[in-house]
Protein backbone atom coordinates (compact mmCIF):
# COMPACT_ATOMS: atom_id res chain seq x y z
CA UNK A 1 0.00 0.00 0.00
CA UNK A 2 1.19 3.54 -0.51
CA UNK A 3 2.81 5.80 1.87
CA UNK A 4 3.88 9.27 1.46
CA UNK A 5 7.59 8.02 3.18
CA UNK A 6 7.49 5.14 1.07
CA UNK A 7 6.96 6.98 -2.32
CA UNK A 8 9.32 9.73 -1.65
CA UNK A 9 12.28 6.67 -1.23
CA UNK A 10 10.63 5.24 -4.74
CA UNK A 11 11.31 8.93 -5.89
CA UNK A 12 14.88 8.49 -5.02
CA UNK A 13 15.61 5.49 -6.46
CA UNK A 14 13.86 5.34 -9.38
CA UNK A 15 15.81 5.13 -12.78
CA UNK A 16 14.38 8.10 -14.55
CA UNK A 17 16.30 10.03 -11.66
CA UNK A 18 19.73 8.70 -11.11
CA UNK A 19 21.28 11.72 -12.37
CA UNK A 20 19.86 13.60 -9.60
CA UNK A 21 20.65 11.05 -6.66
CA UNK A 22 24.52 10.58 -8.21
CA UNK A 23 24.64 14.89 -7.50
CA UNK A 24 23.08 14.13 -3.65
CA UNK A 25 20.06 16.39 -4.87
CA UNK A 26 17.21 14.90 -2.38
CA UNK A 27 13.22 15.52 -3.87
CA UNK A 28 12.17 18.70 -3.28
CA UNK A 29 8.70 18.81 -2.04
CA UNK A 30 6.44 18.66 1.18
CA UNK A 31 3.14 16.89 1.82
CA UNK A 32 0.23 15.75 4.76
CA UNK A 33 -2.31 13.69 5.11
CA UNK A 34 -3.32 16.68 7.15
CA UNK A 35 -2.63 19.56 3.75
CA UNK A 36 -5.71 22.01 3.73
CA UNK A 37 -3.52 23.75 0.43
CA UNK A 38 -1.50 22.56 -2.28
CA UNK A 39 0.47 24.58 -3.84
CA UNK A 40 1.79 23.34 -7.38
CA UNK A 41 4.63 25.30 -8.98
CA UNK A 42 6.91 24.46 -12.06
CA UNK A 43 10.19 23.15 -10.15
CA UNK A 44 12.90 23.79 -7.77
CA UNK A 45 15.48 26.25 -8.19
CA UNK A 46 18.96 25.64 -8.06
CA UNK A 47 18.79 27.33 -4.53
CA UNK A 48 16.07 25.07 -3.24
CA UNK A 49 17.47 22.33 -4.30
CA UNK A 50 21.18 23.18 -2.48
CA UNK A 51 19.26 24.10 0.81
CA UNK A 52 16.71 21.47 0.42
CA UNK A 53 13.86 23.39 1.23
CA UNK A 54 11.35 24.63 -1.15
CA UNK A 55 10.56 28.12 -2.29
CA UNK A 56 13.96 28.73 -0.75
CA UNK A 57 14.58 32.45 -2.65
CA UNK A 58 12.43 35.40 -3.08
CA UNK A 59 9.70 34.38 -5.00
CA UNK A 60 8.97 31.92 -2.03
CA UNK A 61 8.73 35.43 0.14
CA UNK A 62 5.94 37.37 -2.71
CA UNK A 63 4.46 33.62 -2.81
CA UNK A 64 4.10 33.65 1.21
CA UNK A 65 2.46 37.45 1.01
CA UNK A 66 0.27 36.73 -1.81
CA UNK A 67 -1.58 33.55 -0.02
CA UNK A 68 -1.66 35.41 3.19
CA UNK A 69 0.26 33.00 5.20
CA UNK A 70 3.40 32.95 7.80
CA UNK A 71 6.37 31.36 7.17
CA UNK A 72 5.48 28.63 9.85
CA UNK A 73 2.06 28.55 7.85
CA UNK A 74 3.86 28.01 4.43
CA UNK A 75 6.60 25.62 5.65
CA UNK A 76 4.20 23.42 7.67
CA UNK A 77 2.59 20.50 5.93
CA UNK A 78 -0.06 20.05 7.54
CA UNK A 79 -1.15 23.64 6.64
CA UNK A 80 0.13 23.58 2.71
CA UNK A 81 1.84 21.17 1.08
CA UNK A 82 4.53 22.42 -1.74
CA UNK A 83 4.20 20.09 -4.83
CA UNK A 84 5.82 21.23 -8.13
CA UNK A 85 5.70 19.68 -11.32
CA UNK A 86 9.06 18.19 -10.60
CA UNK A 87 10.56 17.79 -7.67
CA UNK A 88 14.54 17.97 -8.85
CA UNK A 89 16.19 21.32 -10.28
CA UNK A 90 16.26 20.59 -13.84
CA UNK A 91 19.20 22.93 -14.85
CA UNK A 92 19.95 26.13 -16.31
CA UNK A 93 18.37 27.02 -20.02
CA UNK A 94 19.10 30.24 -22.58
CA UNK A 95 16.28 32.07 -20.71
CA UNK A 96 16.07 30.92 -17.35
CA UNK A 97 15.61 27.40 -15.59
CA UNK A 98 14.61 24.86 -18.31
CA UNK A 99 10.78 23.61 -17.97
CA UNK A 100 10.03 20.41 -15.49
CA UNK A 101 9.72 16.59 -17.12
CA UNK A 102 6.52 16.37 -18.80
CA UNK A 103 6.45 12.90 -17.35
CA UNK A 104 6.99 13.52 -14.06
CA UNK A 105 3.77 15.14 -12.50
CA UNK A 106 1.76 12.56 -14.24
CA UNK A 107 3.45 9.50 -12.70
CA UNK A 108 4.00 10.47 -9.06
CA UNK A 109 1.27 13.47 -8.17
CA UNK A 110 -1.52 11.33 -7.82
CA UNK A 111 -0.31 8.90 -5.80
CA UNK A 112 1.23 11.61 -3.69
CA UNK A 113 -2.56 13.86 -3.67
CA UNK A 114 -4.51 10.55 -3.30
CA UNK A 115 -2.91 10.12 0.08
CA UNK A 116 -4.39 13.68 0.54
CA UNK A 117 -7.80 13.74 2.10
CA UNK A 118 -7.96 16.75 3.12
CA UNK A 119 -7.29 19.18 0.70
CA UNK A 120 -9.33 21.76 -0.37
CA UNK A 121 -7.30 24.33 -2.38
CA UNK A 122 -5.08 23.32 -5.03
CA UNK A 123 -2.89 26.75 -6.38
CA UNK A 124 -1.89 26.48 -10.03
CA UNK A 125 1.29 28.72 -10.33
CA UNK A 126 2.71 28.98 -13.93
CA UNK A 127 1.51 27.28 -17.22
CA UNK A 128 2.73 23.95 -16.78
CA UNK A 129 0.62 23.30 -14.11
CA UNK A 130 -2.49 25.03 -15.35
CA UNK A 131 -2.51 23.26 -18.57
CA UNK A 132 -1.51 19.63 -16.36
CA UNK A 133 -4.36 20.12 -14.23
CA UNK A 134 -6.68 23.04 -16.18
CA UNK A 135 -6.75 20.86 -19.69
CA UNK A 136 -9.31 22.31 -22.08
CA UNK A 137 -10.71 24.63 -19.14
CA UNK A 138 -7.79 26.73 -19.32
CA UNK A 139 -8.00 29.86 -21.80
CA UNK A 140 -6.48 30.78 -24.30
CA UNK A 141 -2.88 31.76 -22.47
CA UNK A 142 -1.79 32.48 -18.48
CA UNK A 143 -3.01 36.10 -18.64
CA UNK A 144 -6.55 35.17 -19.58
CA UNK A 145 -6.38 31.37 -17.62
CA UNK A 146 -5.18 33.72 -14.61
CA UNK A 147 -7.65 36.42 -14.87
CA UNK A 148 -10.16 34.02 -15.43
CA UNK A 149 -9.31 32.95 -12.05
CA UNK A 150 -12.95 32.67 -10.61
CA UNK A 151 -14.40 29.98 -12.78
CA UNK A 152 -12.03 27.36 -11.30
CA UNK A 153 -12.94 28.18 -7.71
CA UNK A 154 -13.72 27.64 -4.83
CA UNK A 155 -11.38 24.44 -5.44
CA UNK A 156 -8.85 25.42 -7.67
CA UNK A 157 -7.18 29.28 -8.50
CA UNK A 158 -4.11 29.72 -11.31
CA UNK A 159 -1.54 32.52 -10.13
CA UNK A 160 1.40 33.63 -12.53
CA UNK A 161 4.49 32.47 -11.09
CA UNK A 162 5.75 34.74 -8.23
CA UNK A 163 9.58 35.49 -10.00
CA UNK A 164 10.77 38.68 -10.04
CA UNK A 165 11.59 38.31 -13.78
CA UNK A 166 7.69 38.67 -13.85
CA UNK A 167 7.85 42.22 -13.23
CA UNK A 168 6.74 43.55 -16.49
CA UNK A 169 3.41 41.06 -16.51
CA UNK A 170 2.72 42.71 -13.08
CA UNK A 171 3.20 46.27 -13.81
CA UNK A 172 0.59 45.74 -16.95
CA UNK A 173 -1.59 43.86 -14.90
CA UNK A 174 -3.04 45.46 -12.48
CA UNK A 175 -5.71 43.73 -11.91
CA UNK A 176 -3.91 41.02 -10.64
CA UNK A 177 -2.98 42.27 -7.34
CA UNK A 178 -6.43 44.45 -6.96
CA UNK A 179 -8.71 41.46 -7.68
CA UNK A 180 -7.03 37.83 -7.89
CA UNK A 181 -4.89 38.19 -4.52
CA UNK A 182 -7.39 39.27 -2.44
CA UNK A 183 -9.83 36.31 -3.68
CA UNK A 184 -6.71 33.84 -3.51
CA UNK A 185 -6.48 35.06 0.26
CA UNK A 186 -10.27 34.31 1.26
CA UNK A 187 -9.78 31.05 -0.32
CA UNK A 188 -6.23 30.39 1.95
CA UNK A 189 -7.99 31.81 4.65
CA UNK A 190 -11.08 29.65 4.21
CA UNK A 191 -9.28 26.21 3.26
CA UNK A 192 -7.51 26.75 6.79
CA UNK A 193 -10.06 27.77 9.08
CA UNK A 194 -9.73 25.75 12.27
CA UNK A 195 -13.43 24.03 11.77
CA UNK A 196 -12.67 22.72 8.89
CA UNK A 197 -10.00 20.17 10.68
CA UNK A 198 -10.91 16.63 10.51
Amino acid sequence: MDDLAGIRDEIRTHASNAWATQRGYEPIYSASPRSRIVVIGQAPGKQAQESQVPWNDPSGVKLQRWLGVTDAQFYDPDTIALLPMDFYYPGKGAHGDLPPRADFAPLWHPRILKLMPAVRLTVLIGSYAQKHYLGTSAKKNLTETVRACRDYVPDRIPLVHPSSLNFRWQAKNPWFEGDVIPTLQALVANATRSDLRT
